[in-house]
């Protein structure tokens, strides 16, 4: 990894590192937590900016570091103007937000909770503008989603902010589950998921027949994103968020991630006619529309929400129109409007601040009261509506130059018109701001008296309106970052020039046409005012709200029809599903001729087979009496391990009866606490249905099994059986695959188990406090307890095999890595031995003499599997992969150490903790239900003799 690519990468990581700082630092006071939350953030800026000059000279910086390669997956990232243009923006406007938000924020808002948020948000756009692997930008997109979903419900106790954060997650949410369907599709169309071997791919991409739907799906996410038509709604709802939130997200960075992607992905998905129509049109539409509304706000953040909408139309019909000349332009205003709508944006937020209100109508006269505020302020919006010597103006007429010889579905006035009509509405929003504001007489009822904020809020958007008015004079100084971000949209080496006067053009008429045309708007607003309110129009909120009502109600209708706690319908379900997937893949596919004939049939195996045949169909109809139906399953797993053992698979074998004997005797212990017979519920019809489907499964699963059994097919236990020696240091090849081949399977069940086991244990607990407990302590179980509750025979039995169990069990575990056995029948043998004795002496008793938690010992269970599986990470090998060894130790002969017991020695561990703490689970209820407790090991001790008196003589 080169010094360059370093330094990238710990760009990318610093903000995720910083945003564990905050939290701790607010203990220190606000001042500690700002410092704290800007020096990520400035060191970043800085080692980005030690790479800056490189990329200006045509250099692109790259890194990549595997994460999941056999996915594809590896975290990669790389550094072009384009990507060095909007990480300076990211991480310069964080500065200024940083700065903003400790003077904006009150005492009593969780300074270090917001400041976390922030850095985790900043660090996921950083991770968008810089990722090679769209993967990873995928990844990044979703956390995006996430962060600012935290970041616009921030005040949580305003219903606004939570709505609005909720439908910005709904949205933009949705919009990249859309996007990551086009990823894959460019990925699969390239052959890799790097943005550069991507962006190299444009021709092949084009001709592809899936070029529409990725380009759509992609779409999707950007306009999403970056709230264009018919998506706009959510940004200015989003406008319940703290005024810092609303000055970085939708200035500078949430919003500016859907124009970065079109950017992105302008080289590949460019110069075709569904992308000019479907980007440009929609740019366009979302210009003009946002622009309208925000001229008819009445809250400053609203009018600038709607602004902010106007002018990502504007970025997004630039970027359609597919020109160099209209990228150029579109990558001068992302760097424009991001100077003026952040500092309006905080000029907004000090209004608030001071005066106690947003609201347009309870303002006016502010530049007597606030005039540093009124000097901000009005060059921000004078840049916004594109005046003269300002940055808004430049990048303005580059819009209006390149709309004026745009065709439209053969119109050469459709483009033109419309982009003039989108700037005179952007002229009047921003006269509006600066005359209903500032302008007029001083009035004697603001919410509070009006003054002008501490240097920490008005620091951060006078820097911005320095940077407006340098770049608007001087535009020459943002010469250099454009041509870099404009050369890496286009993939071409582009030169362009930046200057004030262009000459007498159209675009020159357009923009003295949008400036006089704004100004009569702005003296007509009142009427024009009255009249919209008046006019009947339909709202996007309403709409959306409807349809995630209609949704909610949908999916409500839907899941009590499928869930509705019967589990026959649920099994229904899946098995009807299964067979017609399996049916579908049969009948789509070609059988090949047997190539194996059938084996005989000994007598003892017939009638083993009638007799599993007969069980189980006693089982289904005699399930309602659950004891027989018990017996009748035991005895079904009793064959079953029998047919194992003739197959030779003696591991299977000593596991099947082990679970068996486990899970019988456990049930047995929890039947006493049922009724003998289960309800009849299921009518006729459904016993029908029910029946059809279980024929066909079965049918449909022994077909299966039957034409696999007939035919040579290769396998994977070829690779098991060569390997399992070498590779694993054992000779059973099924314990091999357990805990090496397939550990990491195992690692996850005996998580499951363990989970079970509390489960249980949890629903034990939470049974007893709710009306199953009242129906134990009325019901009388005395008529069924006997008299004879721990014979005397059967503790003296428990007693003599205990040891012989448990050394059974010890030599199952020791003998598992070459001969059948290891720790999870071993766990199953041991736990068998224990439940006879709690089965023998009572439960009171034995636990007494436990001394060892249950929940502790699947603890260390899984803690010892786990830490055996890390092991191998020391030695640079995969988690779970084994070591082993032969030691010769005089006079015994050479035998095996390997790491492999260790790890069935928490499997063992596990197992026997589940176990038990089920056993435990039982017990409970036995206690609960008026089971006495007993305090011998037997109901009649013969040790304890009785003096029956003197004998008669």
């Amino acid at each position: 990894m080169s010094t360059s690519g370093t330094l990238l990468f710990l760009i990318a990581l610093l903000p995720f590192l910083g945003a564990l700082v905050p939290g701790v630092m607010i203990r220190a006071g606000r001042n500690a937590c700002a410092s704290f939350t800007a020096l990520p953030t400035a060191l970043a800026l800085i080692l980005l900016l030690s790479l800056a000059p490189a990329v200006m000279n045509g250099e692109t910086i790259t890194v990549e570091v595997d994460w999941l390669p056999q996915l594809g997956l590896s975290a990669s990232f790389f550094l072009d103007g384009l990507g060095l243009l909007f990480a300076c923006m990211i991480l310069g406007v964080g500065l200024l937000i940083t700065l903003y938000a400790r003077f904006y924020l009150s005492g009593e808002d969780p300074v270090g909770q917001f400041y976390t948020y922030l850095l985790l948000f900043q660090g996921a756009m950083l991770g968008i503008v810089l990722s090679d692997n769209i993967l990873l930008l995928l990844v990044f997109w979703e956390l995006t989603s996430l962060s600012s979903f935290l970041l616009i419900g921030y005040w949580k106790h305003l219903p606004e902010g939570r709505q609005g954060a909720r439908m910005a997650l709904a949205v933009t949410g949705a919009g990249g589950l859309a996007m990551i369907g086009g990823m894959l599709i460019l990925g699969n169309i390239v052959g890799s998921y790097n943005l550069t071997d991507i962006l190299q791919a444009g021709d092949a991409i084009r001709a592809s027949d899936w070029y529409l739907p990725a380009l759509i799906l992609i779409l999707l996410g950007a306009f999403t994103k970056s709230a264009q038509f018919p998506f706009h709604f959510w940004l200015p709802h989003a406008m319940a968020a703290p005024t810092p939130v609303s000055a970085y997200l939708h200035s500078a960075t949430m919003v500016k991630a859907g124009v970065f992607l079109m950017a992105r992905m302008w080289p590949v998905l460019s110069g075709t006619d569904a992308w000019f129509y479907i980007v440009a049109t929609t740019g366009l539409v979302t210009m003009v529309l946002g622009a309208l509304i925000a001229l008819f706000k009445d809250d400053l953040k609203a009018l600038l929400a709607f602004s902010t909408v106007s002018h990502l139309g504007l970025l997004t019909m630039l970027l359609g129109f597919g020109t160099e000349a209209a990228a150029v332009a579109a990558v001068f205003h992302i760097i424009n409007h991001l100077t003026f709508k952040a500092a309006l944006f905080m000029t907004a937020g000090i209004i608030d601040h001071e005066t106690h209100t947003r609201d347009i109508k309870r303002l006016g006269g502010l530049r007597h009261l606030m005039p540093l505020t009124f000097l901000i302020g009005t060059v921000a919006a004078l840049s916004m509506a594109g005046i003269p010597l300002f940055n808004g103006f430049l990048s303005k007429e580059m819009m209006l130059e390149e709309a004026s010889h745009t065709y439209w579905a053969g119109s050469v006035y459709a483009v033109p018109v419309m982009a003039t009509i989108g700037a005179l509405l952007s002229v009047a929003y921003s006269f509006r701001f600066i005359k209903h504001v500032f302008l007029g007489p001083i009035r004697d009822d603001y919410p509070a008296k009006p003054h002008d904020p501490p240097f920490g809020l008005w620091a951060a958007p006078a820097l911005l309106v320095v940077l407006v008015v340098l770049i608007g004079v001087m535009p020459f100084l943002a010469e250099g970052i454009v041509t870099a971000a404009a050369s890496a949209v286009t993939g071409a080496d582009l030169h362009p020039h930046l200057k004030i006067w262009h000459g007498v053009t159209p675009a020159l008429y357009m923009s003295v046409i949008a400036v006089i045309g704004g100004a009569v708007l702005l003296a007509l607003h009142g009427p024009l005012d009255r009249a919209w309110i008046k006019t009947p129009r339909p709202e996007a909120k309403a709409i959306f709200d409807r349809l995630v009502a209609g949704l909610v109600a949908a999916t409500g209708r839907f899941t009590s029809g499928t869930h509705n706690g019967a589990i026959s319908r649920y099994l229904a379900i899946f098995t009807v599903t299964s067979v017609v997937l399996g049916a579908i893949a049969f009948s789509g596919g070609s059988l090949s001729e047997p190539t194996r004939g059938l084996l005989p049939v000994p007598v003892v195996i017939a009638v083993g087979w009638i007799m599993l045949v007969v069980a189980t169909i006693s089982v289904v109809t005699m399930h309602h009496h659950r004891f027989r139906a018990l017996v009748l399953i035991g005895i079904i797993g009793l064959t079953i391990s029998g047919g194992f053992v003739y197959m030779s698979a003696p591991d299977l074998a000593l596991t099947q009866i082990s679970v068996e004997t486990v899970t019988i005797m456990l049930l047995l212990l929890a039947l006493h606490f049922l009724p003998k017979t289960t309800p009849k519920e299921s009518p006729v019809g459904l016993k029908i249905r029910d029946g059809v489907i279980a024929v066909a499964a079965g049918l449909g699963v022994g077909g299966l099994a039957f034409a696999f059994m007939q035919r040579d097919i290769s396998t994977i236990s070829s690779f098991h059986v060569a390997n399992s020696y070498e590779g694993g240091g054992g000779t059973n090849i099924v314990n091999v695959i357990l805990v090496d081949f397939r550990g990491y399977d195992t690692y996850g069940e005996i998580i499951v188990l363990g989970i079970a086991g509390f489960v249980i244990y949890a629903v034990m607990h939470a049974l007893l406090d709710g009306p199953a407990a009242r129906r134990l302590r009325n019901t009388d179980y005395s008529k069924d307890i006997s008299q004879d509750r721990h014979p005397l025979m059967m503790v003296v039995v428990t007693r003599v095999l205990m040891p012989i169990a448990l050394l059974v069990g010890i030599f199952i575990f020791l003998r598992g890595h070459n001969e059948p056995g290891g720790g999870f029948v071993a766990g199953l043998v041991v736990a068998i031995a224990l439940l006879m004795q709690y089965m023998a002496s009572g439960f009171a008793w034995t636990q007494d003499r436990q001394r060892i938690e249950y929940h502790t010992m699947i603890g260390f269970g899984v803690i010892i599997a786990g830490l055996t599986g890390a092991g191998a990470w020391v030695v640079g090998r995969p988690f779970l992969t084994s070591a082993f060894t032969y030691i010769h130790l005089p006079p015994i002969e050479e035998f095996e150490i390997a790491t492999a017991m260790l790890f069935d020695l928490g499997v063992f561990l596990t197992v026997l903790g589940a176990v038990m703490l089920m056993l435990y689970s039982l017990s409970r209820i036995a206690r609960y239900a008026g089971s006495t407790v007993n305090v011998t090991a037997m109901d009649y001790d013969p040790a304890n003799r009785v003096d029956d008196g003197p004998e008669s003589t």
